[in-house]
């Protein structure tokens, strides 16, 4: 006989689906889950004996959540993020809910009790929808609420690059101070616009100096962002910068730690290094709203590179490519940096020169 079971400090039930699974209930005290099981065995008794018809299947957020955990988290490079947010709003939110009772109406008031930033709230509603299509998908709900989320507006001066070839230049001689490595991997990260996790992960196999392509194969010792296999062209800029690291690091990987492992996320070269060599380079971080902000992060030289690959005339749709940017929306960003962008467009909606002449003698 199944028994009731503490859960988040509560008491949870689960008993079969009709469909060779199982779902679960959550009650304030033992009593009431008690009871409710009860209820459940005598109902299916009943059913057994013919006695009624059995009851629609009703399934809860908390066994969608359980199955999202169980086979979506890890196929997902964002899994911890996952169980994260659902650990920390969305199951006290919704957790003793049934599917069909989350829309808007709940979700509404749910997003007004969130103290984080609009950029936060839009990833915790994009997880509850996609659990949600997960859940129509499965047949456990039969539409999807409409769910709406906030707007983030990306201003373009919002994100931190260095401006110049000066600059770039300056935090590379500065790299240099703590040695080769940090040299290689600054360069790399400016002119290729890698993330720290396509960079730790590189290896040398997925460097062609002939072609003067690198394959951008993983993130870290997991799939890329977008999980997707993608090329960037090794520049002039960069040429002879990778060649002589690769005499000077033979091994696997293109940028180990001293100890020939893999970098992690934390690791210092991607940031109490970087904070280093930034102020070496007379970018000393400054306080703005009463709290000290750093003149850019690892993740600014991704901006620099997409930043001056525009400035100097490169096409956006290429940059996409080699960035792995997923929508064009996303590298618009960048557009208007384009030297050129619409000098071609000047006379685009001009009349005619006896249109123009005969225009200007009516005035």
């Amino acid at each position: 006989m199944a028994r009731p079971t503490r859960h988040h400090g509560k008491w949870r039930i689960r008993v079969p689906d009709g469909k060779g699974g199982r779902l679960s209930a959550t009650f304030d005290t033992r009593a009431e889950a008690l009871l409710a099981l009860r209820r459940f065995e005598l109902q299916s008794q009943e059913v057994k004996m013919g006695l009624r018809e059995p009851d629609p299947i009703v399934f809860g957020f908390e066994d969608l959540i359980e199955r999202w955990v169980r086979y979506r988290v890890p196929e997902k490079r964002s899994g911890k993020n996952d169980v994260s947010i659902i650990n920390r709003h969305l199951r006290p939110a919704f957790g003793c809910l049934d599917l069909h009772e989350i829309d808007a109406h709940v979700v509404e008031p749910f997003v007004q009790t969130l103290s984080v930033s609009p950029k936060t709230i839009h990833n915790i509603l994009t997880l509850l929808i996609a659990m949600l299509n997960y859940a129509f998908e499965l047949g456990w709900i039969t539409r999807v609420p409409r769910i709406r989320k906030p707007k983030i507006i990306q201003h373009n001066n919002e994100y931190r690059y260095l401006k110049n070839m000066t600059e770039i230049q300056r935090v590379l001689a500065a790299a240099q101070v703590e040695g080769p490595l940090v040299h290689a991997l600054y360069s790399a990260a400016a002119f290729t616009g890698m993330r720290a996790g396509e960079l730790a992960g590189l290896t040398w196999s997925c460097v062609d100096f002939e072609r003067r392509l690198i394959t951008v194969r993983c993130s870290y010792d997991g799939p890329t962002k977008n999980g997707e296999i993608r090329y960037v062209p090794i520049l002039d800029a960069l040429l002879p910068t990778l060649r002589a690291w690769r005499l000077q690091c033979p091994g696997l990987l293109v940028f180990p730690t001293s100890k020939g492992t893999m970098r992690q996320a934390s690791d210092r070269a991607f940031q109490e290094v970087l904070h280093r060599v930034l102020e070496r380079a007379g970018f000393a971080p400054r306080e703005v709203g009463g709290k000290l902000r750093r003149h850019m992060t690892f993740h600014g030289f991704r901006h620099t590179f997409a930043s001056h690959w525009m400035m100097n005339g490169g096409d956006l749709f290429k940059l996409q490519q080699i960035g792995g940017w997923k929508s064009h929306a996303m590298v618009q960003r960048y557009a208007h940096l384009a030297p050129h962008a619409f000098e071609g467009d000047w006379g685009r909606l001009c009349a005619s020169p006896m249109m123009r002449a005969s225009f200007f003698s009516s005035q």
